[in-house]
Formats: structure tokens, C-alpha cells, sequence
């Protein structure tokens, strides 16, 4: 083993190659460090936790993004006009031409709607377990969204631009609060198991934040690859071998005071060393009981239901164990979108199948939540990138992009329930009532978890930049 004195001479013999060696590599990262000095954190340990702006509502945030566009014609918002009005024109929009072409006649809900709960919110039989559990549920009605494209619709949805390159909401938050766990991530992606969204990482992205901030990839289907001490190392020369290392690291961050990305680099490795002893336990959802696993539906033979089921429950284990932001994704990106909402073409028989990998799973999470006491203190959100028509695209059997009203929903810490929030018009073609945009929905998020969307900014390229933009505002209504 090498003692520190040997260490030191190392660190000496080794400064001066370095010295020699720095060249233009040196200026790039001086450039870099520029770009970085303006973050307020401190780069030995990015991960601590920090105080909020305010006293938070909530203390962990599971988001379930439904990638694709999911319908809010046919789940959420009831249109009894759309229903007595099927076959006709919409009024006012007979020509319509939205993103894929000329639109048809207007066509009622492929699925009943029935009253749920004690409330009677009209939801319908496409999503029923989600349905029933609408007691609980947050409505709001009038989103909109600036783009009608799916990646850059997504990425207004999880960052608050439509182009790529800005922090995820996750990021944010990870950047403003730290972590609860030294030995998890603050913020976890979870990765539908068909696959990735379509605008893939950007969604969890660290953006101009510093790379410790980014969320962290998991999934239930794709093998963690861990590295257990071999059999033949005692545990001692292990120990001995870690402590080494941590001096070695000192040693270099003491040689370039301030270099925040050195110092994040050093926090991450030794975070994922961490992560070695603890991601295999919170992982390993096999230990779930029978019964949790028949809650959630991880017992289904639809074996794609089944690993959403299994991602819905790694989030739980997630935010049981302290992890700030989960953000668990359903749908993949395929041309087509056999693999997501995508409906153009055959919306039916293509949601028919996306809905029952959907709803148990989504209220199985719900109910365990909130029978262990975790919705009290965890904000579930659930979104999706824009709506769809309230007609078919002329010559097809599905509904084509639309920006310019759909439904999302939040539940659980901070926020009223039942409580329906903003309209869009009688046939679900535009919203009318309470407009929301998706600056105003993160600016109510962050207000949850404590923070001041107009407080939390970096600045990056000569602008305050923070997730809301120049925009957003709480919406004061849908909170308890």
C-alpha cells in the first residue's frame, strides 16, 4: 500500500509533466471554469442538501410523462358536445389544417366516460383504476403548449424551451435542494421499457448546470452493472485501497482551488461508489410482496405491463429512500407510434393496448403512496406533451397533434383534491378558461418543493436564465 509520503512524491513528480503538458487544454477548461464560476454552490459536495426559498409542501416529486401525446379527449376532459355533435364539422374550423394535414369531422370519444370517485369526475373507461382514484386528483384542463412537434413539445414540457440544451426540471430542482441521500442520486430518469422518448436525454439533461445535476438513467429491464470486491481482496486492503484514492483526490483539488468541475467530478465518482452498495438493494423490486406486486400489476403476462408496473414500484423504493425527483417515463419513441401515444392512424386498437400498460401500474403507485403516508409529502405529477384533435385527420382512424388545449394532472402534497382547474372550449379543440402554459406549471411545481421560480436562476451567457424563462406564474387556485 502507498503511504501519503509516497503519495506526495508522486503528486510532485507528477506536477511538473502536468505543467509541461497543459497547452490549450488549460485555456478550455479556464473558459469552461468561467462559464461555471457563477454557480453558488459549493463544488467539494454539489450534492448537500440546501435550504428552500419557503417552507416546501412537498418533499419529493414523482413525474409520469406519458411521451407521445396522450389524448385528453378521450381520458380526462368530458365534452358532452363533442358526443352529440359526432359526425359534423367543427364550428368555426371546417378547413382545419393542423400538423399533419386537413382534419375531418369531429368524433366523440372512443371510450365511455362514467363518473369516479365520490366526486363523480367524469373520466373515462380507457383509464378506470386512474379513474377511481380521482378523489385525489388535481385537474388541470387548460394547458397549452408552444410547439405542436413532439421532441421540442417535450422538451417545453421538462425544460421549459422548446430547443435543446437547457436543465431539465429535475436538474433544477437537484441544483437548488441537493440530495436528502448521500448515497443515491437526488434525481432519477426512469426509461419506459419499450425505450426512450423522443427527444431522448434532453428530458433529464443538466443543460448549461453543472454535469453533477443531471438525472441518472434507471431502468428494471436493462441489467445494472455493478463491481463487487473480488473474493480474493480483504476487506482491510479495500479500505486501505479507498483511502488512497481519497488522498490522491485531495491532493489534485488542492492543486487547483476552485476548479468546480474537478471537485464535481471527484463527487460523482465517489457518489457512484456509493451506489455500488445501495442502488442494488432500492433497485431489486423482486423483494416487493406478492401482494404489492398484484397492486401494481407486475404479475400481468403483458410482459410491457408488467416492467411499468416494475418501474411504477422502483419509483416508490426511489422516493422511500430519499430521492428528491423521479421522473418515470410511458411510452418510446417509434415511426409510427405503435410504442407511445402517438395516435394518427389507428388510435383505438394503438390505445387500447398503451392504456392497460397505463393504468394499473399509475394507480397501483397512487395507492401505495398513499397508504404508506408518502403522498402527504410527495407530489405526483402527470403529463404529457401536448393533446389531440377533437376530430380524425381526414382520410384516418386517429386524432393529430394539438397544442392549444390538453389535460395534465398533479396529486398528493400541497395541492386540492378533487379540484378541476381551467377548460377548453365544448368540443376540447382550444382552451378558454384559465389558460395555463407550461411555465405556469412549472413555477406551481417548484412553489411546492419551496422555490421561487422568479429566485432560482444561473447566469449563462450574459442572461439570468431559470426554468420559467421570463415567464410563468403560481397557479395560487390548486393550492391547498
Amino acid at each position: 500500500m502507498i503511504s501519503r509520503a509516497g503519495i506526495d512524491l508522486l503528486m510532485n513528480r507528477r506536477h511538473f509533466l502536468s505543467r509541461s503538458a497543459g497547452g490549450l487544454g488549460g485555456i478550455a477548461l479556464a473558459s469552461l471554469m468561467a462559464e461555471e464560476s457563477s454557480l453558488e454552490i459549493d463544488s467539494t459536495d454539489p450534492y448537500r442538501p440546501r435550504p428552500s426559498h419557503h417552507e416546501a409542501k412537498a418533499k419529493n416529486v414523482v413525474v409520469v410523462f406519458c411521451s407521445g401525446a396522450l389524448s385528453h379527449v378521450d381520458t380526462f376532459d368530458y365534452k358532452p358536445k363533442l358526443i352529440r355533435h359526432h359526425g359534423r364539422p367543427l364550428p368555426g374550423q371546417e378547413n382545419l389544417v393542423s400538423f399533419q394535414g386537413p382534419n375531418g369531422n369531429l368524433v366523440q370519444p372512443l371510450w365511455k366516460f362514467r363518473p369516479r370517485g365520490q366526486c363523480g369526475k367524469m373520466i373515462s373507461d380507457l383509464v378506470p383504476q386512474i379513474g377511481e382514484m380521482a378523489d385525489d386528483l388535481c385537474f388541470l384542463h387548460a394547458l397549452t403548449n408552444k410547439s405542436n412537434t413532439h421532441g421540442p413539445a417535450e422538451n417545453v414540457m421538462n425544460t421549459g424551451f422548446a430547443f435543446d440544451g437547457f436543465p431539465s426540471m429535475g436538474a433544477w430542482v437537484n441544483y437548488a435542494l441537493g440530495s436528502t441521500n448521500a448515497d443515491l442520486p437526488a434525481f432519477v430518469a426512469i426509461e419506459d421499457p419499450r425505450g426512450m422518448p423522443q427527444s431522448g436525454p434532453n428530458n433529464w439533461a443538466n443543460g448549461f448546470l453543472p454535469a453533477a445535476f443531471q438525472g441518472t438513467p434507471f431502468s428494471t429491464t436493462k441489467p445494472i452493472r455493478y463491481l463487487p470486491r473480488p473474493s480474493h481482496i480483504h476487506s482491510r486492503t479495500d479500505s486501505e485501497a479507498r483511502e488512497a484514492l481519497s488522498a490522491l483526490n485531495e491532493r489534485h483539488a488542492e492543486r487547483f482551488p476552485g476548479d468546480e468541475a474537478l471537485a464535481a467530478r471527484i463527487a460523482s465518482y465517489e457518489l457512484s461508489a456509493r451506489m455500488q452498495l445501495s442502488v442494488p438493494q432500492v433497485a431489486d423490486v423482486s423483494r416487493e410482496s406478492a401482494a404489492m406486486r398484484r397492486l401494481y400489476g407486475a404479475d400481468s403476462s403483458n410482459e410491457t405491463k408488467a416492467a411499468f408496473a416494475e418501474n411504477c414500484m422502483l419509483a416508490r423504493r426511489l422516493v422511500e429512500n430519499g430521492v428528491r425527483f423521479v421522473q418515470l417515463f410511458n411510452g418510446a419513441y417509434a415511426s409510427g407510434g405503435n410504442l407511445n401515444w402517438d395516435g394518427h392512424s389507428q388510435l383505438k386498437s394503438q390505445y387500447d393496448r398503451h392504456g392497460d400498460i397505463l393504468d394499473q401500474p399509475v394507480a397501483g403507485l397512487l395507492q401505495d403512496l398513499k397508504q404508506r403516508g408518502l403522498l402527504e409529502t410527495t407530489l405526483v405529477v402527470f403529463a404529457t406533451e401536448f393533446g389531440r384533435m377533437p376530430m380524425f385527420q381526414a382520410g384516418t382512424y386517429g386524432r393529430d397533434h394539438n397544442p392549444h388545449g390538453f389535460t395534465c394532472w398533479l396529486a398528493g402534497a400541497g395541492v386540492k383534491a378533487p379540484f378541476s382547474y381551467g377548460a377548453t372550449d365544448e368540443f376540447g379543440y382550444a382552451a378558454i378558461e384559465k389558460v395555463t402554459t407550461a411555465h405556469d406549471f412549472h413555477a406551481t411545481i417548484l412553489h411546492l418543493l419551496g422555490l421561487d421560480h422568479e429566485a432560482l436562476t444561473v447566469y449563462h451567457n450574459g442572461i439570468e436564465r431559470r426554468l420559467t424563462d421570463v415567464h410563468g406564474q403560481v397557479i395560487q387556485e390548486v393550492l391547498a
